[in-house]
């Protein structure tokens, strides 16, 4: 989160001088010793419309939504430093952003989004039965990937809220996604990831909107 351009450029430069070069997109990056690739996303005072212009190469970059998740972020230590991260619900509703700009070079992003809820029932358990036990269906047989979707779009509503151009891009991908299951893009990756049929698909993504907006 930063204020301008030249700010950027200088992160740039300390990466580059610490051993990682610039590939393909002016803010991914790449370190040989590590085999690792990072991509530095400038947003905060330096947005223009959502959006960042590099002036070479790709011409901008959609940042919509960074601002919003960054107040939600949540501190996790790793090698006793302390990183802010994007909550699981940020983490999904960017990743949808970033696939709905370039589905064509994004496809781990699905993938992501998938793995999220797969592991969120487990992982929110408590919080779950607690707070969102209304999710549960009547009989003893549910799905939990159902359940998971519910309560993450639930939480990601409140995320919506505070940006009503984000809230519009998320349910215009959903609603596109959803409104006919034989072209729905992301039922189809889900279905061939879980090598379920596209119905299993198309109701994980329902699940996730009903959370969002229940009516």
């Amino acid at each position: 989160m930063i204020s301008d351009m030249e700010e950027y450029e200088g992160i740039s430069a300390s990466l580059e001088e610490n051993g990682y070069m610039k590939v393909k997109a002016p803010w991914t990056f790449y370190s040989e010793k590590y085999n690792v690739a990072i991509d530095i996303l400038p947003f905060g005072e330096i947005e223009e419309k959502d959006t960042i212009n590099f002036n070479k190469r790709y011409s901008d970059l959609h940042v919509l939504g960074f601002r919003e998740v960054l107040e939600e972020s949540e501190q996790v230590e790793v090698e006793e430093k302390l990183l802010n991260v994007p909550p699981l619900p940020g983490m999904i509703i960017l990743k949808l952003v970033a696939w709905s700009d370039r589905p064509e070079e994004r496809e781990n992003d699905l993938a992501d989004i998938l793995k999220i809820i797969q592991h969120f029932y487990d992982m929110a358990y408590d919080e779950i039965v607690e707070f969102h036990y209304d999710t549960f269906p009547e009989s003893d047989d549910f799905e939990e990937m159902f359940i998971a979707a519910e309560v993450l779009g639930r939480k990601a509503k409140h995320l919506l809220n505070k940006s009503e151009k984000l809230s519009e891009r998320i349910m215009k991908v959903l609603d596109e996604n959803l409104s006919d299951a034989t072209v729905s893009k992301i039922a189809k990756e889900w279905a061939r990831k879980l090598d379920k049929d596209i119905e299993f698909a198309v109701s994980i993504l329902e699940a996730f909107r009903k959370g969002i907006s229940p009516e």
